[in-house]
């Protein structure tokens, strides 16, 4: 009987994606999926939370991005993120030690519109 925890499929646990790199599609690293949001009604992923910058986890920032913005890459083993270095300082983050307020559609609606990802929940 084949090892179901080894054998290729398109589905991933959620554990297994959280730490994963999230490169450039050069394959420079940019930062590690610190967590992900997922909708609880239709239980698709809204969202991977990046963590970037700091050293050791200190001072690093978090960047919500719409999941649609991240695809997998199996030649880096990685998400990839096609973010330019001034798209990505000025991007909506938080700090670590803070936290997004995930109840606020307005700020979710504005990281949509940054990004030019229709939102999740329809419309824009």
């Amino acid at each position: 009987m084949p090892d179901v925890m080894t054998r290729p499929h398109a589905l991933i646990a959620s554990d297994r994606v959280e730490g994963t790199a999230v490169r450039r599609p050069n394959g420079d690293m940019i930062g590690h999926v610190e967590r992900l949001m997922i909708d609880k009604v239709t239980g698709k992923v809204s969202y991977a939370v990046l963590s970037f910058g700091g050293f050791l986890g200190m001072g690093s920032n978090l960047l919500p991005l719409p999941w649609a913005r991240l695809c997998y890459n199996t030649r880096f083993e990685a998400y990839e993120l096609d973010i330019g270095d001034d798209e990505l300082k000025n991007a909506p983050s938080f700090r670590a030690d803070k936290d997004f307020d995930w109840g606020d559609r307005s700020q979710e609606a504005a990281l949509h519109r940054y990004y030019g990802i229709p939102p999740y929940w329809g419309g824009f």
